[in-house]
């Protein structure tokens, strides 16, 4: 079953952004090199992972790594676990120290930005380059998270994929006759008739913002495509004052003020899996959310999952931009090789020889884990969970556009007031030009 990653920093999801847009200042020209070093050592040496993953994940990561080192002469790999809150404040004491671990788990976008332009992290452009067949194994889309100045400073670390989609219960809209929205108008005739059969048309576990972050995320790339956040991530001056921003703004307050969610939504958690049970009680007709939540409804409520739930992408908005293929979610995590490694040459054989490897993809997919690697079609089909995993799956590896959240690709502090404003969007305490004004004034200034 899927495992849902922990949202970092701010909140828990890469994107196919231009790469010449995902610009970072002070970025390190030095690339690392394999070798003749390796076979220059005479003693094993020892390379340190820091890691973030959970449960079955967590053991086959460690399954590898010792399978690794059973095979290797040189190299002894010690791979270290923690759970979300202790990663996250560990390798930010780690850091400040400059006493990182060689392999770093992270996911790209905003606190990458800041390791590049303080050098506590190496480029892998030539690891990448020397290993072809490596790189073309990954989805292309999972480059855009973890390039900055043209480098890439990142590779997969062996988590699945995890597009956002828009779940519903069957029953409900067979029901009342209702179409699974796929556009925008049909989503507000929807809302309308579930609201005068009695049923919330949505529910939303806005507790805990970052649930409401993928209304606007969704949006936006629909009205305006992926122009309009390139814009912001370049830190072009006033760029939330995007027609698109607004534009998106006033369509979830539009929602809000239909009475599209439940009462009390800003109390509800997503956290908690609240938002969840609203879903597979019969409360609520639709969900929008990641597919980290399939497990988890699984084990909450398997006769729903297997006969009442239904799943559909995000619904597109007439005379939009953006491609209605186009995914947000979590499309990977990554590994960084820090700048105090001794040996960036054992690194990068860990990387290469390890990570997403025959054995971790093979078990990854009997956990109903996709990971993001071409070609695996015939195998997810083949799983238990085959025909929603193999809808996950496909549906990312032809995504054009495929976006992790906001609050990841951003600078911590304007990722932060994002989700602090955007929290008084969905309780109508601030308007759509007040929410770009804000957000303009958050962005770093050069």
């Amino acid at each position: 079953m899927l495992v849902r990653k922990k949202r970092w920093g701010v909140a828990a999801c890469a994107t196919l952004l231009p790469l010449s847009l995902l610009t970072g200042c002070g970025a390190s020209t030095n690339v690392t090199s394999s070798t003749n070093e390796a076979a220059s050592a005479s003693t094993p040496v020892t390379i340190t992972i820091w890691d973030n993953e959970q449960g079955p994940m967590q053991q086959i990561a460690q399954t590898a790594t010792n399978a690794f080192n059973t095979s290797q002469h040189k190299i002894k790999a010690n791979i270290i676990f923690f759970s979300n809150d202790a990663y996250k404040q560990k390798i930010q004491i780690a850091m400040g120290a400059n006493t990182p671990p060689d392999l770093i788990y992270g996911w790209g976008g905003g606190i990458l930005k800041t390791y590049v332009d303080a050098h506590k992290v190496i480029p892998l452009d030539t690891f990448l380059k020397a290993n072809p067949a490596y790189k073309n194994k990954f989805f292309p889309s999972v480059w855009g998270n973890v390039t900055i100045n043209g480098h890439i400073y990142g590779v997969p670390e062996g988590g699945g994929t995890q597009p956002e989609f828009l779940f519903y219960n069957k029953d409900i809209f067979k029901q009342y006759d209702l179409p699974v929205p796929a556009t925008w108008n049909q989503l507000i005739n929807d809302v309308k008739a579930l609201k005068n059969h009695g049923v919330i048309p949505i529910a939303l576990g806005a507790r805990d913002e970052w649930p409401d972050l993928m209304w606007l995320m969704y949006l936006t790339d629909r009205i305006g495509g992926p122009s309009v956040f390139n814009g912001i991530i370049a830190n072009k001056p006033n760029a939330w004052d995007n027609p698109a921003i607004i534009k998106a703004v006033q369509m979830i307050q539009q929602l809000v003020k239909m009475g599209a969610f439940e009462p009390g939504y800003s109390g509800v958690s997503a956290d908690s899996n609240e938002d969840q049970a609203l879903l597979y009680s019969g409360r609520a007709a639709m969900l929008l959310q990641g597919s980290w939540i399939y497990p988890t409804l699984q084990q909450a409520a398997p006769q729903f999952t297997a006969n009442q739930l239904g799943w559909t992408m995000f619904p597109s908005v007439p005379g939009g931009k953006g491609n209605p293929a186009d995914l947000m979610g979590n499309i990977s995590t990554y590994y960084y090789i820090s700048s105090t490694s001794k040996y960036p040459w054992a690194d990068e054989t860990y990387l290469k020889d390890v990570v997403l490897n025959s054995y971790m993809v093979n078990q990854e997919l009997k956990n109903g884990v996709v990971p993001p690697v071409k070609g695996l079609g015939a195998k997810v089909r083949n799983q238990p969970d085959g025909r929603f995993l193999y809808y996950a799956y496909t549906q990312a590896e032809k995504a054009p556009v495929f976006v992790t959240g906001w609050d990841q690709l951003l600078p911590p502090q304007e990722a932060q007031t994002l989700l602090q404003d955007l929290s008084s969007v969905f309780l109508l305490k601030m308007t759509p030009q007040q929410f770009v004004q804000s957000m303009n004034s958050s962005m770093p200034r050069s």
